[in-house]
């Protein structure tokens, strides 16, 4: 197998990926982004093992991708995986199936993108009240590195197992932690309301899920597994109420703040600008313009709005994300492109983000 590490890769070299976890969503999305991946040979897809009773062409199960390859997916085990010798494994599986096969496949060398919660939480502790397993890989939960690429990409660059982040965290991290690193909010909780299609929810059937059931509402009150993770990365006490919202996929997060006295929303913007002004995948939007689901749909962009009430020093941010790709697929490839020393936007059709302006075209 060829494991290089990444000072020797070059954009030039080529990396056998697998994806498990293919026949779901986020694991579709991966794939569909892999090729379309000129420095990536994708050679294997599996699903979990409960989802793989019939061997069938990812085709047949996502008929939208006729015509772009005739791989099948197989039930997912090590030693089939193993024998592809892969460079790099994305894992889109339940938390404890991931926990189960990350550590297998990374004492072989190999590079691994987790998309489940997994390897996500430092703290052991955590993982039966919020996930309910025991982890049993303490020494990988201190080597895995959070996959929030804006924000951490000299570890990612090294790393060998990337916990990718939650949908809901990433469009919450990305419009806070510059925030919170410049010392701009006070030490008060933080309020998060986030919507999410119902793609959020995976394929499997539900009955709030349905096309005739499906309706805005709240869910997961104070009891939400995503909490702990925005705790953990936002370095602040936020309290978060989800709600699924009657749309297939996308996420929209309303977040409150409150500014330390005599911080101005130029201030804020202009940290917001700074801090992403050479990210292609993050737009601090103008003042009065504010972020949809709709306008980052199949996209591996956030977008990112913002206003304060001076009178109140109160901050409301509002971000939007595709869950599937910035929140999910998109990520987890964009990790895996600063890992093997790609250019970031292999793979995407990306935009260029319009960061880099003077502060007054924004304010």
């Amino acid at each position: 197998m060829s494991h290089l590490p990444s000072s020797t890769l070059s954009p030039f070299t080529r990396c056998r990926a697998v994806v498990v976890g293919a026949a779901g969503y986020s694991g579709a999305e991966i794939v569909g982004i892999l090729l379309q991946h000129d420095a990536i040979d994708l050679v294997g897809l599996f699903a979990s093992a409960t989802r793989a009773e019939n061997v069938l062409r990812f085709d047949q199960i996502f008929p939208r991708f006729r015509g772009w390859t005739d791989l099948k997916v197989h039930a997912a085990n090590a030693t089939e995986i193993l024998a592809l010798e892969p460079d790099v494994v994305f894992l889109a599986t339940p938390h404890e199936a991931s926990h189960d096969l990350a550590p297998v496949l990374c004492a072989q060398g190999i590079t691994v993108f987790d998309l489940s919660a997994a390897f996500r939480l430092r703290d052991q502790s955590a993982y039966p009240k919020h996930y309910g397993f025991s982890h049993a890989h303490p020494q990988w939960l201190e080597k895995a590195v959070y996959g929030i690429a804006e924000l951490n990409r000299t570890a990612i660059s090294k790393a060998q197992l990337i916990a990718v982040p939650g949908c809901y965290p990433t469009s919450v991290i990305l419009a806070l932690r510059p925030l919170v690193d410049a010392g701009l909010l006070e030490n008060t909780s933080i309020i998060v309301d986030s919507t999410s299609g119902v793609s959020g929810a995976g394929r499997s059937p539900a009955l709030k899920s349905l096309f005739c059931e499906v309706s805005q509402q709240a869910y997961g009150v104070f009891t939400h597994r995503h909490q702990p993770e925005m705790i953990q990365e936002t370095l602040s006490d936020v309290i978060f109420t989800p709600h699924l919202g009657p749309f297939d996929r996308g996420i929209l997060s309303t977040i409150h703040a409150t500014l330390r006295p005599n911080i101005s929303e130029t201030q804020v913007r202009e940290t917001l600008c700074n801090r992403y002004a050479s990210e292609p995948f993050v737009n601090i939007l103008k003042a009065g313009d504010w972020p949809s689901v709709s306008a980052v749909q199949s996209s591996n962009r956030c977008d990112i709005g913002l206003a304060v009430d001076p009178a109140r020093q109160h901050l409301i941010l509002s971000s939007a994300i595709d869950n599937l790709i910035k929140g999910a697929a998109g990520q987890a490839v964009q990790c895996m492109n600063i890992r093997f020393g790609f250019a970031e936007t292999q793979g995407f059709s990306a935009p260029a983000a319009s960061n880099a302006m003077p502060i007054g075209v924004h304010s």
